[in-house]
């Protein structure tokens, strides 16, 4: 480990053994990626100099327990990058939870590490910009999709009561890093949201950003890098399974099957039968009538709703970890043993796995594993423990935003989500059971139909910033108006107004 410390943009002290290719002269940047190929097997470490005493050294190889790993924590009140960068970016990696390791892109120069072997892979593709904290932000922004895995991590630090100046707001560097990092429609966005919704007109920066290229990173940049990660999350190694089913007797026959020709057994699996219609008993008689390689844990009730089923299946989770499944998957008799092997060799205790149904086309397929934005409830495995003070909001049930609202709830515990795209869970999105009965929705017969569903609404305001979410009403209001009956503009602005205060009442309703 090598540890630079730094002041005023230049850096003033490092480890004893870099002496030799450090200079006062060159910027941070640079003198990192020079460092990076002399040491080409050592994390490196950067710090203000005024944090040397509060470096938190005992922890750092619980922070890099992997080399994929990029982290940072600010000590200023706001970030780098202003937080208008939620008109562009919608993602859930920029309301950051300070208190926790939190997954992010947006870095900081205070203090934070990253692996020799990354920056000797990033040294080539990403200019080396003499502003520090411009180079690590590009570096995770462009990495994240790529495989880097990028956080904020208030473990770097122990004791430490510095609070650092606020970042000064440059509206040139936003419109440059937008331009750099995103589709080139979003400068277009970022000068309309800022106009509208903080009446800045921001013509000079929009116009300069045009000066700059975009950045991009090869798909397979980190493919080459070792992976074996230094955290021991697997004990036990047993694993139950939650199956939510309604009205699938025959598909969820076939999923059982799978599960009992499994080479990684699972101990239990707990299935909550639903069915409304009173006075009736269940159609799964197979539970009983064959035998299994694992116990059956069996609800029935009549009470619908993918939220309820999920809830009451993880009050009877005992195992070390469970995975959530849906009812009409199909899975190879290696899936959970692939799966651990995934587990142990990452290090992650929550992993999402590559889901499609059987026409999706092979090209399309994600490749590569990375930190996944929202959380699949049908294909995760996740560590018991860390769910047990956790439940599927029943605010989103019979609505949209259950899956992702769940991890939200786990990234602010400060447990990550990891996406795999192998091992593969086929998903035959079977037909709905002849049973079920369309919920009524409590503003189903209001005159003014909310815009958006108010449950995808209450995601965004539990979740994400005030920026991101008029970004959101934004780009909405454009894609909405090409597919609803009213054509005149100045009626459908007005139209529209009043749908969103519709989906924002019945959020805050339904959050309450």
């Amino acid at each position: 480990m090598i540890i630079v410390y730094h002041q005023n943009n230049k850096i003033v002290k490092v480890g004893a053994k870099t002496k030799n290719v450090f200079s006062e002269k060159k910027s941070i940047a640079k003198n990192l990626i020079e460092i990076a190929e002399e040491f080409p097997q050592d994390l490196i470490i950067w710090s203000h100099i005024s944090l040397e005493f509060y470096l938190n050294v005992e922890k750092i190889d619980e922070i890099f327990h992997q080399e994929k790993i990029m982290a940072s924590y600010n000590l200023s009140p706001n970030n780098f990058i202003s937080d208008t960068i939620g008109y562009v970016d919608s993602s859930p990696f920029l309301k950051i939870n300070k208190e926790v390791s939190y997954p992010t892109w947006m870095m900081s120069s205070n203090v934070g590490g990253i692996h020799a072997s990354i920056l000797l892979l990033l040294k080539n593709q990403i200019k080396i910009d003499p502003n520090f904290d411009y180079f690590l932000n590009s570096i995770a922004r462009l990495g994240m999709s790529k495989g880097l895995l990028c956080y904020s991590d208030p473990k770097l630090l122990k004791d430490c009561p510095q609070i650092f100046p606020k970042y000064k707001e440059d509206k040139n560097l936003l419109f440059r890093f937008v331009k750099q990092h995103y589709k080139t429609r979003w400068i277009f966005l970022l000068f309309l949201d800022l106009f509208l919704y903080k009446r800045i007109l921001a013509v000079f920066p929009f116009l300069m950003c045009f000066f700059y290229k975009k950045r991009y990173l090869k798909t397979d940049t980190f493919h080459n890098i070792k992976t074996e990660s230094k955290n021991k999350v697997i004990k036990e190694g047993t694993i139950d399974v939650i199956i939510p089913t309604i009205g699938r007797k025959k598909y969820l026959y076939d999923t059982l099957k799978d599960f009992s020709l499994q080479t990684f057994l699972p101990i239990n699996i707990v299935i909550v039968e639903q069915n409304p219609v009173p006075e009736t008993i269940t159609e799964l008689d197979y539970i009983l009538n064959e035998n299994w390689p694992f116990k059956i844990i069996h609800i029935f009730t009549h009470q619908t709703g993918a939220c309820n089923a999920r809830n009451l299946a993880l009050k009877e989770v005992k195992s070390e970890w469970v995975f959530m499944a849906d009812d009409d998957i199909r899975i190879e008799a290696d899936f959970l043993e692939e799966t651990f092997q995934v587990i142990k060799k990452e290090g992650f205790e929550q992993i999402t796995l590559g889901c499609y149904q059987p026409d999706y086309s092979s090209h399309k397929k994600i490749k590569q594993k990375f930190q996944w934005g929202s959380f699949g409830s049908g294909c995760s495995i996740v560590k018991t423990e860390n769910i047990k003070t956790l439940s599927y909001n029943m605010s989103f049930e019979f609505g949209y935003g259950e899956d992702g609202d769940f991890g939200m709830q786990l990234r602010n515990l400060g447990y990550d989500i990891i996406y795999s795209p192998q091992p593969e869970i086929l998903h035959l999105k079977a037909p709905i059971g002849g049973f079920r009965t369309k919920h009524i929705l409590a503003w189903a017969n209001e005159k003014i139909q909310p815009k958006p569903s108010p449950t995808v609404m209450l995601y965004k305001v539990l979740h994400l910033t005030q920026e991101q979410i008029d970004g959101y009403r934004t780009v909405l209001f454009f894609k909405y108006y090409r597919v609803q009956k009213t054509k005149n503009p100045i009626q459908y602005y007005f139209n529209y107004k009043k749908q969103w205060l519709q989906s924002l009442y019945w959020a805050n309703k339904l959050n309450s």
